[in-house]
């Protein structure tokens, strides 16, 4: 069985010694060493350490995979371009827009490219009987990453930086003067000053110091660094925002639809800053009621060719990680000029909808607002007028309630995917320390917001589609949610019928069949590992001008109008919006998509950001307990080990299943599980397993354990 090779534990030190080594052979004077001197050198006292440097200096000696004594496929004479996926030290996958596949390239063959690198590929003549495209990196045309962060390991005459980055597969030499007074376990930022070469480590100089290894603010600033998220604002954009005035003047007022004297309120979590919609609510003398959808218009305040703006594209999206928000906007303008507080004239875009009383649309229209919210309600305090039937307005968010979910049942009629995720929130004390955690439960309140929320979104999009120049469909912005996919769809089908429960793939019954699953497995023990698993067979919602639909969501077309403070693609949806009510021509297509990719690429940063920030909160709330033993759910299964998600805490942690001493456990991926060679014994995804906790790496953001025989 192969394995693939891990970083921090033996592996890690292996890497630490190796480096080593090749730092002191470096030096011309220490090449003509004894295996003996050499480890006297390190200061290397103990056996086990001892046979590991040796076997390190066999190794090097023989050469790398890839020099002059290794022999390389012969060239096809293709060439081209595309992107290294690093997968681990072994290999990596040239992603190509110029082929369907991706292909291999083998570590020896890499020459040195990193995780993301832009590279040229020559491919290999196919060979053997699976024909996988394999190639050599001949050239990188543009290195991704120049900054890494990790934890510095100083000696007496070099140190070296210890990647947090998983894809990063080498240690970062630093020499002395290039400390920039970093002490021994602080995590930096390092800068790569001299790309890898053969039997050498790249070199770099630390451009930050975070903090002590382990301490909350480090830990979540290396976190912020690791994904290139900003610090704080540039002076120049703060100054920018603090000079701007508020606009809600009686000139401006007067050119917008006014809803300052209809009942309109807010709900949001309790700990919200910034308030960008709100709902305002009206009974007509038809019987129908009137539904605003009110939204921050920040574009009113956010000017196209500003430094504001700019940095609005770039970030794309604000983050939430486990302790703090790092905004896309400056507080002047999210938490102040554009938050809905109640009791202020606030500057909106709103979609307004005229619903009879089984939540069926009569009328609908866009356009710019003032408004004055009466009452600000934190989800709680909504969901206890909606269940008590008391309290002020409690009868307006009963009725809202009522059409909500006449809005919800008509999209699940039509095919939407009733997903309900659990979500874990961490309590945190003074420190940033995690003292205990809470499941978020999404009730009425919730979902009232959510639904109206999807109208708006759904009819902007729906509005814009209809519209035509001639011909020519207009460009927007949509929120789009392809089809899943089949293979994936059909190997979950098969998990699935283990637990009883039939899945129908084909497209006219996927989304009905979804369902019924969900429904069935509520409240039973494979409720997780499953949803999962449909989660993870479905495609990626992503923005494009691509007018297509939204399959999990059942919309014909979708886009996000309703949350300009914290994503830049609703600012852009304002602006066509705006431009198109005024009948303004089709706009640049080409430009819009390209901002679509980099909004869509921030998204996907941002959640690896806030999942990365939440697995070192479970790594700290788990360090106090080692040594206790948890029930647990087999949440997934590697070729190197079993993933465990704990009852009790939620928190996900690995058994190796090196550490399996009672087999020899080769992994089946077809059938999520792995299967003891000598007895038989098999863990499969969804098996009720009880673990011990034996270790936790802040470092790593890993959590190690032991498999308990019940």
């Amino acid at each position: 069985m192969t394995k693939k090779k891990k970083r921090g534990g033996n592996q890690g030190n292996f890497a630490h010694l190796k480096n080593q080594i090749i730092s002191l052979l470096s030096n011309n004077e220490n090449s003509r060493l004894s295996h003996k001197q050499i480890i006297k050198k390190l200061g290397v006292h103990d056996k086990k350490t001892k046979n590991i440097v040796k076997s390190i200096l066999i190794e090097l000696s023989k050469g790398k995979p890839g020099d002059s004594k290794t022999s390389t496929p012969k060239s096809s004479g293709k060439v081209i371009q595309g992107k290294v996926d690093f997968v681990n030290p072994r290999f990596a996958y040239i992603v190509s827009e110029e082929l369907e596949e991706d292909i291999l390239v083998k570590a020896e063959h890499l020459n040195f490219a990193l995780d993301d690198d832009t590279v040229k590929v020559e491919i290999f003549e196919s060979k053997g009987r699976t024909r996988r495209l394999e190639g050599e990196v001949i050239e990188i045309i543009d290195r991704f990453r120049k900054e890494f962060v990790g934890r510095v390991e100083v000696s007496t005459k070099y140190a070296f930086v210890i990647p947090d980055f998983k894809k990063m597969h080498y240690d970062i030499f630093v020499s002395p003067k290039d400390l920039n007074n970093a002490v021994h376990d602080d995590k930096v930022v390092v800068e790569i000053t001299k790309w890898p070469g053969p039997n050498k480590s790249p070199e770099g100089k630390i451009t930050n110091v975070l903090g002590k290894a382990g301490e909350n603010d480090a830990e979540i600033h290396s976190i912020m660094a690791e994904f290139g998220l900003p610090f704080s604002f540039p002076e120049s954009i703060s100054k920018q925002a603090e000079k701007i005035q508020d606009g809600a003047t009686s000139e401006e007022i007067k050119s917008r639809k006014d809803f300052r004297d209809i009942l309109t309120f807010t709900i949001d979590p309790f700990d919200a800053k910034d308030f960008d919609d709100a709902l305002s609510i009206k009974k007509l003398t038809n019987g129908n009621i009137e539904v605003g959808v009110h939204i921050a218009d920040v574009t009113h305040y956010i000017r196209p060719n500003t430094m504001l703006e700019e940095e609005a594209q770039d970030r794309a999206t604000s983050v939430y990680l486990v302790d703090r928000t790092i905004p896309m906007l400056p507080e002047k303008i999210s938490n102040e000029l554009c938050s809905l507080r109640p009791n202020e004239d606030k500057l909106t875009f709103s979609a307004v909808f005229e619903l009879d009383s089984n939540g069926h649309i009569k009328k609908e229209w866009f356009g710019k607002t003032v408004i004055h919210s009466d009452r600000r309600f934190t989800y709680e305090e909504a969901q206890e007028r909606i269940e008590s039937k008391s309290g002020d307005f409690f009868a307006e968010l009963a009725t809202l309630n009522e059409l909500a979910l006449k809005l919800r049942a008509e999209r699940f009629m039509r095919g939407a995917i009733n997903f309900e995720t659990t979500e874990v929130k961490f309590d945190l004390d003074e420190n940033g320390k995690p003292i205990g955690l809470k499941t978020k439960e999404r009730k009425d309140a919730h979902k009232l917001v959510e639904e109206f929320m999807l109208l708006a979104n759904k009819k902007v999009a729906e509005y814009v589609y209809k519209m035509k120049q001639g011909k020519v469909k207009n460009t927007f912005v949509y929120r789009t949610h392809d089809y899943p996919d089949v293979e994936k769809l059909n190997a979950f089908s098969v998990f699935a019928k283990k637990f009883g429960h039939e899945l129908r793939v084909d497209e006219a019954a996927i989304s009905k069949s979804l369902n019924n699953l969900i429904e069935d497995i509520e409240g039973k023990p494979e409720q997780n590992v499953l949803q999962t698993l449909a989660i993870r067979s479905m495609a990626k919602a992503k923005y494009t001008t691509e007018a297509k639909g939204h399959f999990g969501l059942a919309f014909p077309h979708y886009t996000h109008f309703t949350s300009p403070i914290r994503r830049y693609p609703d600012m852009m949806v304002h602006r066509m919006l705006l431009h198109y009510l005024y009948e303004g021509n089709s706009l640049n297509e080409t430009a819009y998509e390209k901002k679509c990719q980099h909004s869509s690429e921030m998204e996907k940063r941002a959640a690896d950001a806030e999942r990365a920030s939440i697995k070192y909160k479970q790594v700290e709330f788990m360090q106090s307990m080692i040594g206790e033993e948890f029930d647990g759910i087999v949440a997934g299964v590697t070729e190197w080990g079993v993933y465990v998600e704990i009852t009790a805490t939620k928190c996900e942690g690995m058994v190796r299943l090196a550490d399996l001493d009672d087999d020899y456990y080769i992994h089946e991926p077809e059938q999520y599980r792995v299967v003891g060679q000598n007895h038989g014994k098999t863990i499969t995804l969804g098996d009720d397993i009880r673990v011990k906790v034996m270790r936790t790496d802040i470092n790593r953001r890993t959590i190690d354990l032991e498999m308990i025989t019940k």
